[in-house]
């Protein structure tokens, strides 16, 4: 049986330090059963290649959102449709242009007192989420999604703007999405349809096995990834909660749950 494991980052293979060390017995398993591991995130490109040197993946990965799949060249032996290419990938793109989100935004500050992104120093997103310097920078690099904090005098109020957000979102043919540290405005892409569309791909792969295919998140933009898989879990969030009662869940927090979902899955293969 051949696997494949599609994971979040922040607050599910990171914690709130943005370390994975408490995740590394499972990723030394998963090296040496030589199963892809696929980073799909609201990390932008440059974020993402960072963290693969570091854990020392060469495996495809989808950004922003599923703004894009980025597919190493001579990874797959056969070929496929891309949108573009560069030195390095094939890239597949669902996202929308981040001149349109920007736009979108600037409307909306009309209705809603908001913090995004493109307004930010590195510096302060630094401060604001605790990323180093270096990493603020490479946060700053969107082409498919921009991050945005809404300013609300209390919970109640900002659920009353979440859903007003959603209906303009809606009708300008965009969506928002609720995460973690920040919630983001996006195009119709969502980690769901590159998850899709990269399975397809790897089923041609292992066309003589049965694959088997795995998802791990940790709040509402990873639904539709844990949706497109056969096997779909939650960790626990630092809050002790879980961001749905509808997927298999984890008992420890971060990359302690992911830890858990990954040896528990993989010690009968």
């Amino acid at each position: 049986m051949a696997i494949v494991i599609f994971t979040d980052l922040d607050g599910t293979l990171l914690n709130e330090k943005y370390s994975f060390s408490e995740a590394k017995p499972a990723l030394k398993l998963i090296k040496r059963k030589k199963i892809p591991l696929v980073i799909c995130t609201s990390k932008t490109r440059a974020e993402i290649e960072k963290y693969r040197k570091l854990l020392k993946n060469k495996e495809p990965f989808i950004s922003e959102n599923g703004g894009a799949i980025f597919i190493p060249k001579r990874y797959f032996d056969f070929k496929f449709r891309y949108d573009r290419e560069d030195k390095n990938y094939y890239i597949v793109e669902f996202g929308t242009s981040y001149s349109k989100l920007k736009d979108f935004i600037e409307r909306l500050r009309k209705k809603v007192t908001l913090i995004s992104f493109d307004e930010l120093s590195a510096k302060e997103i630094s401060r604001d989420s605790g990323l180093t310097l270096k990493m603020a920078k490479l946060a700053k690099k969107r082409e498919y999604d921009i991050p945005i904090k809404i300013i609300a005098r209390d919970e109640k109020y900002k659920k009353k703007l979440i859903t007003e957000i959603r209906s303009e979102a809606k009708k300008a043919g965009l969506s928002f999405i609720e995460g973690t540290k920040y919630s983001h405005i996006t195009g119709k892409n969502d980690k769901g349809k590159a998850v899709k569309f990269l399975l397809r791909l790897y089923k041609k792969k292992y066309k003589n096995e049965k694959l088997k295919s795995i998802a791990i998140g940790d709040s509402e933009n990873d639904f539709d990834m844990l949706k497109a898989v056969d096997k779909g879990f939650l960790v626990k969030k630092p809050d002790m909660t879980y961001a749905s009662r509808k997927y298999k869940k984890a008992l420890g927090i971060g990359p302690k749950g992911w830890k858990e979902i990954v040896l528990k899955e993989l010690e009968r293969v």
